[in-house]
């Protein structure tokens, strides 16, 4: 029962341990760090299992439609009229929606009459969005525009987790006017890296000068969704944003964390030349547009609209973009365990690796449990990715499961130790006394024996006796007898070296093995202890005090005592009975 509150209390003492390191800021940068890195792991295995959805088309300025377009128009970017004529020729499909993940900016290759063309065809074709970007350029640069109205959002935000000011802008890169006038569908595509540089998730909403505006993606999704005409948007306490029936996790810093679909081209992509060629021939291609949300966007790297994601180093801008959308509208974006979900995950494989470190005999048990405890938890974090889009933590986890490994061993193995010390102590030692017992002063006495044959040494041996030990005990009684010899005992190891052996050799007689010692000096010390004892006043079981005195016979190893332990044990005891004969209280 003893060790079972041991063990408890020392686990408790590894949890406490584990958390007050975790708390290290250091370690709290380590951590997320690596937790990213088991994400892109999970999502680069998870790859393979998932298909983007099929109402998304990207019309790609790739390197093809990039050379097409320097050759037939001579210039990039591309004259807004172009533009408008290629919405006009997608709407003749009956597209869901046509979005441009393209910033229509101030340019010197565009003329007024190409910006008012664009402008109305935004204006005619509710379905056709675009995109803007925020900043925090020196307005002594560029001054801040006022944005309209039309393009912000309310927000009420019931969670104390999510925190809607993480991203503020103080200005923007604002597109022509023809569009802002003619239309609400604009959308900002800013999007946020890690410290590492890698894009795992997007902002909903970004704050510019008090007041929020949604993410382009999240626009489309509501369009797609049929919510487009939603201006205000609902937190609720647990971090989800409301669209309709739909409940969209978002990260502390108001992220969505995106689920990835592949590598590469993950949706169905068509070289925008070919659309062109058509629109230039008019001719009606064969294209499935219908009903399609059609992105249009630069995936050549020499456009400069490249990002790297957990599952490829070149991922075009557009692709990111659409896979924001599919996550919305699909309702696959990625949502973390919590808190609370953490802590019981974390306590759960602290008491496991405890208890099977604790519970198993052998190291290598210990070490096979839980490493097969780890291995079942990684498969668990997978399928819980896989599944149900949930990231559990990996790292922290992991950490906990072998720093507690490490400490439990540690102590399982002092623990043991120190069992191993006290029934040492009880097989070596003798009770009443606490000197050293019968059988491990014969041990000694052969060991002894055998160094000083090797290396030629010298040591001596006092055998001593309680004088009159049983006429004390008649007339005292057994308890004072045994204080008696108990406390003469402890003079007798107050009194000695630190390297002397004392030990109990049977009754009251007691032993003491003198290394390194010859003859002469062993009397030396054998007088010395008589007179101790002699000097000392012992206290009796009956609170009355009592002198005893001690007789004390020498021996020493050599030609003259003997050269075994029998010898040397004979030799000793004869000159305490000689010592006992001639008086007592003496050395013989």
């Amino acid at each position: 029962m003893l060790k079972k509150v041991l063990h408890s209390i020392w686990i408790v003492l590894i949890i406490f341990i584990v958390i007050s390191v975790f708390k290290n800021g250091n370690y709290i940068n380590f951590a997320k760090f690596m937790e990213n890195k088991t994400f892109d792991i999970r999502q680069s295995l998870l790859t393979k299992s998932k298909q983007p959805n099929k109402d998304i088309i990207i019309l790609a300025i790739d390197d093809a439609s990039y050379e097409y377009i320097l050759d037939n128009y001579g210039q990039w970017p591309l004259s807004r009229s172009v533009y408008a004529d290629l919405i006009t020729y997608l709407e003749s499909y009956n597209p869901k929606s046509i979005v441009f993940d393209l910033m229509f900016v101030k340019s010197l290759n565009n003329d007024s009459k190409s910006d008012e063309k664009l402008g109305s065809a935004f204006k005619k074709y509710k379905n056709v969005y675009t995109a803007m970007n925020l900043d925090n350029q020196d307005q002594d640069l560029r001054k801040a525009p006022i944005l309209p109205d039309k393009l912000s959002a309310k927000i009420e935000n019931n969670s104390k987790r999510v925190d809607l000011g993480s991203y503020k802008y103080t200005n923007c890169r604002s597109i022509i006017d023809p569009i802002i006038n003619s239309t609400s569908n604009i959308g900002m595509i800013n999007v946020s890296r890690e410290d590492d540089g890698i894009l795992r998730s997007m902002p909903s909403f970004l704050n510019y000068n008090g007041r929020y505006y949604p993410q382009l993606g999240l626009k489309i999704a509501l369009d797609y969704l049929k919510h487009n005409s939603q201006k205000e948007f609902v937190i609720d306490k647990n971090g989800n944003l409301l669209i309709g029936d739909k409940k969209i996790y978002l990260d502390n810093d108001s992220d969505i964390i995106l689920n990835w679909y592949g590598q590469g081209a993950t949706f169905e992509n068509i070289p925008i030349y070919k659309v062109l060629k058509s629109i230039n021939s008019n001719n009606k291609g064969s294209y499935d547009f219908h009903n399609k949300i059609i992105y249009i966007g630069a995936t050549a790297s020499s456009l400069f609209d490249i990002k790297t994601t957990p599952v490829d180093k070149i991922f075009p801008g557009v692709e990111v973009q659409a896979t924001y959308v599919n996550n919305l509208i699909d309702s696959s974006v990625i949502r973390k365990t919590s808190f609370g979900v953490n802590v019981f995950v974390n306590l759960l494989l602290i008491l496991l690796t405890a208890g099977f470190v604790f519970g198993l005999n052998s190291l290598s048990g210990s070490f096979l449990a839980v490493i097969g405890l780890v291995s079942v938890y990684l498969i668990y974090t997978y399928e819980l990715m896989k599944h149900f889009n949930m990231w559990a933590q990996i790292v922290n986890p992991i950490i906990f499961v072998f720093i507690t490994l490490i400490l439990a061993l540690c102590i399982k193995y002092l623990l043991i130790s120190k069992d191993f010390d006290k029934q040492y102590k009880l097989a070596t030692t003798d009770g009443l006394t606490e000197l050293y017992n019968h059988r491990f002063f014969q041990e000694q006495m052969k060991m002894y024996v055998e160094n000083a044959a090797r290396y030629n040494n010298k040591f001596s041996l006092l055998i001593l006796d309680i004088d009159y030990f049983k006429k004390f005990n008649d007339n005292y009684g057994h308890q004072s007898g045994d204080a008696v010899l108990k406390q003469v005992s402890f003079e007798l190891k107050k009194n000695v070296r630190s390297s002397d052996i004392v030990c109990r050799y049977g009754g009251e007689e007691i032993s003491i093995i003198l290394p390194n010692t010859e003859f002469d000096e062993a009397c030396k010390i054998a007088n010395k202890l008589c007179s101790i004892i002699s000097s000392k006043e012992f206290q009796l079981a009956n609170g009355k005090t009592s002198n005893v005195t001690v007789s004390i016979g020498v021996s020493t190893y050599g030609d003259i005592d003997g050269v075994d332990s029998s010898s040397i044990i004979d030799s000793a005891d004869k000159r305490l009975y000689n010592a006992k004969q001639n008086g007592r209280n003496r050395v013989n």
